[in-house]
């Protein structure tokens, strides 16, 4: 498992970790069960501090995008893309608050598309 920092990216050395961790996960570089290696040795490998590290694998075990198995290790989780399914939970809140607000299904996609940049 390789995992490299941009040391000229204005991006955060553990939001590269987490992004790097996702975007295996989602081309199938990394699959589930796969082992990460330690904080520690992950931090002396990068030369990062170990909170760094630990800060980005917190987060992808919060997204379920790892899981950590006490003194095992962390791997990555078997719950499959771990990416459409935040999306699918962040597009059901969504669904949920614009029907609490009243708003039409064709305004509500209409706002969703003006986010992404898309024109109608």
């Amino acid at each position: 498992m390789i995992l490299m920092l941009d040391p000229h990216s204005p991006t955060p050395p553990f939001e590269q970790l987490r992004m790097q961790v996702i975007e295996g996960v989602s081309s199938g570089t990394f699959a589930p069960g796969d082992k990460l290696p330690t904080v520690r040795r992950l931090a002396e490998d990068l030369g990062l501090a170990a909170n760094t590290v630990a800060r980005a694998y917190r987060e992808l075990e919060h997204d379920k995008v790892i899981e950590t198995r006490g003194r095992l290790g962390s791997f990555i989780a078997a719950t499959g893309d771990a990416t459409h399914k935040q999306a699918q939970l962040a597009a059901i809140a969504y669904t949920e608050r614009v029907r609490a607000l009243g708003l039409g299904e064709a305004e509500a996609l209409g706002i969703v598309a003006v986010a992404l940049g898309i024109r109608p």
